[in-house]
Parts: structure tokens; sequence; C-alpha cells
């Protein structure tokens, strides 16, 4: 639960923000992270001092449902000259460490992120007559923030959100999300790390499809050319009932070039999605061919873990040469500047801990192997294959019911276990599948239906 207050107003957990002047005292009674975003939020609304807050009712380190403790809302007149309209800015606190002591993340050093290293704003179109901002976008930023918590996977400019529901709960077509630095909002400095702002923009699912097939930025950087889609601070319209392919088509010829020269750097996502292998007979009437050695499920391990990891970050660079790291106790370079890493190995699982040694489970070469996906994961398949594999890249769908995941690489993959011999390897119950490039062009062929999958109807047994 939330409720909605001045964040001046009195409360037992919500003090008013104090400014750069406040007294020695009242600042030290004042959470150091807390007063340090607060400060740039000053910085750019000095005649708001006191902006309406949804704040949590119940904290989420004393056991309440929300992450976020406050989430300040403040009014942008923007500028008209620039066709920046006026709208009402969101600003979530809570994803950074407010408290520095450890009630809700642990403190690593004020070199590096502080908690998971970001808060969220949003920017929502004001329309006329409107006196206060709708509290919607508070819950939806809750949303994301549960998403972050829960996982302990991070967000980074030019990620998208697949939503499939108005962000506002009416009929809009906004329904979806991508993700961009906030235009005015500097990193900030506090006490327990730094503190940057990535902003969420509302989408239409043609655009969030066109950022899949091709990348976040690039979508990004279009709609800020259509003022009417957000501009150049990239404003939310939930009225907005063109997309900007429809609003300006040669806009979709960029894409298809983008796509064409680019690619996607959309290199894996979470899927409902399993593999069999159809080299061997089911060891008994439980096994239902699961993959195990004796008795224990095996599970994705922390070598196994990171690298897929390691895997989803790098796709992320569109120009980088496509390696994917060894299997070995030998780290390479760490993270890169395209994706923040996560505080816990994103594809690991809350029961995966340390089942079998890594070095304990050998690289198995299959026979054949039979792939299960979803309709939604498995339309975007095309994508994996026209998008990635044909630019010598790879994609890796991750199964969100169970521990297991699917890679599919090219032949220009360095670090691979699959092989143009063994094209199907199995470490534990991470599978590779390394596909020819006419063997792509065959699959794309025989996939032609799901390039329009609103016009497939496929049973979904998973």
């Amino acid at each position: 639960m939330a409720e909605l207050r001045p964040s001046g107003a009195p409360g037992p957990t919500a003090p008013p923000a104090p400014g750069p002047n406040a007294p020695p005292a009242f600042a030290s009674l004042f959470p150091p992270g807390l007063h340090a975003i607060y400060g740039e939020c000053r910085r750019l609304y000095p005649d708001q001092p006191n902006p309406l807050q949804v704040t949590a009712i119940v904290k989420y380190w004393l056991g309440g449902p929300d992450p976020l403790d406050y989430v300040s809302m403040y009014r942008n007149v923007g500028s008209p000259s620039a066709n920046i309209p006026e709208h009402w800015h969101y600003i979530s606190f809570g994803l950074s460490d407010l408290y520095g002591d450890s009630r809700v993340h642990e403190f690593t050093g004020t070199d590096g992120p502080s908690g998971f290293g970001f808060e969220l704003t949003f920017r929502l179109k004001r329309e006329t007559g409107e006196s206060a901002p709708p509290t919607w976008p508070a819950e939806l930023m809750q949303g994301l923030a549960r998403y972050v918590f829960q996982s302990e996977n991070t967000f980074c400019s030019g990620d998208h959100v697949s939503w499939h529901s108005p962000l506002d709960n009416s009929e809009s077509r906004i329904q979806h999300m991508l993700l961009t630095e906030d235009p005015q909002m500097q990193p900030v400095q506090t006490p327990f790390g730094v503190v940057t702002f990535l902003q969420i923009v509302g989408v239409c699912t043609e655009e969030l499809h066109a950022a899949q097939q091709w990348n976040g930025q690039g979508i990004l950087e279009l709609l800020r050319t259509v003022p009417v889609a957000g501009g150049p601070w990239l404003i939310t319209d939930m009225r907005r009932g063109e997309t900007i392919f429809e609003i300006d088509p040669h806009l979709q010829e960029r894409v298809d070039k983008g796509i064409e020269t680019d690619g996607s750097n959309l290199s894996g996502v979470s899927a409902k999605c399993a593999w069999d292998d159809l080299s061997r007979p089911p060891e008994d009437d439980e096994d239902s061919r699961s993959i195990c050695i004796g008795t224990q499920p095996r599970r994705l391990s922390g070598k196994d873990t990171e690298q897929i990891r390691e895997t989803l970050r790098r796709g992320l660079e569109i120009n980088s040469k496509p390696v994917l790291p060894p299997i070995n106790p030998q780290r390479q370079n760490g993270f890169t500047h395209d994706r923040a890493p996560s505080r816990k190995d994103s594809l690991e699982s809350d029961s995966s801990t340390a089942i079998i040694p890594h070095e304990l489970i050998r690289t198995r070469q299959l026979e054949s192997v039979h792939l299960k996906f979803n309709q939604e994961s498995g339309a975007l398949i095309p994508l994996c294959l026209r998008g990635r594999l044909l630019h010598g890249r790879h994609f890796t769908y991750k199964s969100i019911t169970g521990d297991m995941a699917i890679t599919f690489v090219s032949t220009g993959v360095e670090g691979a276990f699959a092989t143009e011999e063994h094209p199907y390897a199995a470490h534990g119950p991470w599978l590779q599948i390394l596909l020819t490039e006419e063997f792509v062009e065959k699959m794309l062929e025989d996939l032609e239906d799901l390039t329009s999958p609103e016009e497939v109807s496929l049973f979904d047994s998973l």
C-alpha cells in the first residue's frame, strides 16, 4: 500500500527534504543517500521544495511489498519552442542505497554503484486542465522495482520491457517500455556510491518489436525526432494513437536498413522454453528425458551462469567481435560498459546452490535434440536467426520455468562448445546449437509464417 502526500508533510518515515544549507543536526538525521538525490531534484526544481510524493506505508525493509520508499512527482514546464510539452516528472527513491546501514542494500564502497546503481524516472505529458499528477506511474515504477529486487538484474539504457498491457490500465496503445538516460537528471555521487537515472519511455507494440529486431537505442533516437511520440525528452503521451511508423512511414525504412546493416543487439531473453536430448532414451518413468547426474537433477553451475550472463551482456555491443567467454576459472575482462552487472548471477535460480561442482560436468555432444517454445518465444526465432546469427552473433533463451538455457551460435562466435563437427552440445542443462549460414537461410524459409505471429495459431503446451 502507498499513500500520497507532500514530501514536506509530517509523517513517521517521510521527513521533509533538506535544502543544501540545512542545519547540520537536521542533515545528520536525514538518510544521506536520500539527501544526495534530493539535492539533484532541488537543483532541477528549486521552486518545488516539497513536491507531491507517493510513499510506501510499510517500508520494504519492514516487510512491505513496495521496494521504493518514495516516488516524488514534479511539474515540469517543458520548452514549447523546442517541442517539449509541459509534463509530470516522476523520480524514484529506493533502488539505490538511501540509508547505508544494510537494511536494504549491502554497502560496497563509494567508488561503485549505490545499491543497484540507478533510480527510475518517468515523464508523462500533462493533460489540459490537470492540476495534480496521476499516481499510476508510481505503481508502474514499483512493478519494475519489484522485478529488479526479486531477480537482482539491473536495467541499462536501451533495454526494453515487454509489458503487454496499457501502462495506465486504459485502452491506450502504449503498452511497453524502453529505458534511456534521463535528459536532465545528472549522476549523483552519494556517500554510498554513484546513482544514475534511467527514464521509462512508453512505446507501442510495433515500436517494441522494432527495438527487438534492431536495437533500443536506434528506436529511441527515432522517437526523439517525432514530437508527438516523445520528442527530445522522450515524454510519454498515453493518448498517442499512432506509432512512429504510421506518423512517418519513412522511419520504417531506416529501421529495415539498420536491421540489414547492424542486425539486432537483443542477445537473449527469459522465455518459456525447454529442450530434450533425443540421443538417449529416458532413464526411467520419472526421467521424461530430463538431464540427470545420478539422482541429482543437473542445474546451471556458477560458471555456466556467469558465462551465459556475460554472453547476454556482450551481445549488447553492436560492433564487438562475438565471443562466448570460455568455461574455465579464468574470467575475461569483467563487465562491459553497455550493461551494469547484476548483484546475483542473473540466470541462477534461488535453488541452484552449487549442487554439482562445475568441473564434474562434462560437455556432451548430442546427435539430436527436441526444442520446445511457447508462441511468444517461438515468434522471436526469426529475430534470432536473421538479426543475430546471420550477423555472426549468438542468441540465448533462458527458461523461466526451469533451470535450463538454449544458446544458438553462428560459426563466427568464439568460445562456444558447439562446433561444426558437433553442432549440438550440452554442458549440464545449457544447450548450444551451432547453425551454419546455409542452414539458417533454410530455417528462415521454413519459419516464414512466424514473421506474422498474430496470424499464427499454435498449441502452447508449456
